[in-house]
């Protein structure tokens, strides 16, 4: 099971004031009333995401197009955000100590 369908099997929807939606199939070959709702949702490229109010009509439009978007609540999109930053960040550089192994703790 790959990342995003585990994120739509676990999302806590009713729980959640705002709703940020990730399109992350592509529009073309889409029928005209999914490509209508994507458009109403704002979303017009793939891996954008939007937040929009958790509301029933806003529900209602996630539901018809569900095989194309992912539906996160705000915790778990911070928290993949953060991941994100996280694996990006520089890492601390390698030091390495070429002097023999006597030369490093003895002073006699």
């Amino acid at each position: 099971m790959n990342a995003f369908k585990a994120f739509k099997t676990n999302v806590p929807i009713a729980w959640s004031p705002n709703l940020y939606i990730t399109l992350v199939r592509g529009i073309p070959g889409t029928r005209r009333l999914h490509r209508r709702t994507l458009e109403a949702l704002r979303l017009r490229k793939c891996n954008r995401t939007v937040m929009r109010w958790n509301t029933p009509t806003v529900r209602g439009m996630i539901q018809q197009v569900k095989r194309l978007v992912v539906v996160e609540t705000e915790e778990m999109y911070k928290a993949r955000k953060q991941k994100d930053a996280d694996h990006r960040a520089p890492r601390p550089p390698l030091i390495i100590n070429h002097l023999p192994a006597s030369a490093n703790g003895s002073s006699s």
